[in-house]
């Protein structure tokens, strides 16, 4: 008689392939895990700052329990406003007018010079043009604060206007330099075909190499945007009435003031912040492609 022993299943061993497709999941969840981390740290102190601003003065500067979202109101942004609203103090949308005016005079004509500078020293050839490129290289290393006095001196006539505090910054050494390293790299065929063409230096520049320049735009766009609207030590040595006063200048005083309203400093420092926030979304696109490239050029 023959006794019958059941057979157990075989079970396959994981393949190689499957085995390393299970840890690229266990190091991609990590990483995500890490990234949503570090994302936290970074974004705790504007969440802070967001929530402070709409609670009582005395609740702000509470640790972590300033993050209680308890008692909320828009009574700070009033107050704010209130502060500023005679003309010995000037007024809280003059300060902001006068931010945005000298931000985009900045920001649009450095766009027009600093790309016409950089594309000359990329792609024309012309008697002293590697003694000017030293010269830039060499005003990207040398801090503003090196030659903030004999600017002083210089502009001393112009002080208390908008346009002191944009003229001295429309031409800008690091931004030439990132266009022309951009133009550097780009590729030399498009501009040959449209001299072939009959194309002369300007159309091919409008016509064949700035569209493809948006990301240098963009990055150079939100990085004068963000110099330009959070300086303070050029309107401080310039600017001395109210009625001409940009933001950075307005909260030092203001948080000089005794006492100090914490919760008002809080929404006076979100109505700043706000702006670099929306220029950021608008050109964040190109921004990030403009740094991609960089990366995998270096």
């Amino acid at each position: 008689m023959t006794t019958l022993t059941p057979t157990r299943p075989v079970v396959a061993a994981p393949s190689h392939a499957s085995r390393r497709r299970q840890r690229r999941r266990v190091t991609e969840r990590i990483g995500y895990l890490l990234t949503a981390l570090v994302a936290l740290v970074f974004s705790a102190p504007i969440l802070y700052l967001v929530i402070g601003s709409l609670k009582p003065s005395s609740q702000v500067l509470d640790g972590l329990s300033g993050l209680n979202l308890s008692n909320l109101s828009l009574h700070d942004y009033s107050g704010v406003v209130h502060q500023f609203n005679s003309d010995s103090t000037g007024h809280f949308a003059n300060f902001y007018i006068t931010s945005l005016t000298v931000s985009a005079v900045v920001v649009v004509g450095g766009l027009v010079v600093n790309s016409l500078a950089g594309y000359a020293l990329a792609r024309l050839r012309w008697r002293g043009r590697k003694l000017i490129l030293l010269a830039v290289i060499a005003l990207v290393i040398l801090p503003f604060q090196a030659i903030a006095v004999p600017l002083f001196y210089m502009l001393d006539g112009a002080r208390d206007t908008v346009y002191v505090q944009f003229i001295p910054f429309i031409a800008s050494a690091f931004s030439i330099f990132l266009f022309y390293s951009f133009f550097l790299n780009l590729p030399k065929e498009f501009e040959e075909a449209a001299a072939i063409d009959g194309a002369g230096p300007w159309r091919t520049l409008f016509t064949v190499v700035l569209p493809n320049c948006k990301p240098v735009f963009a990055s150079v766009a939100i990085l004068s945007f963000l110099s330009s609207w959070s300086s303070f030590l050029w309107p401080v040595m310039m600017v001395d009435q109210p009625s001409v006063s940009p933001l950075p200048l307005q909260i030092a005083v203001f948080q000089g003031q005794t006492p100090v309203n914490w919760g008002e400093v809080c929404a006076f420092g979100v109505l700043m912040v706000a702006p670099v926030v929306v220029v950021f979304l608008v050109f964040q696109r190109w921004f990030v492609r403009g740094v991609t490239a960089s990366a995998v050029k270096g």
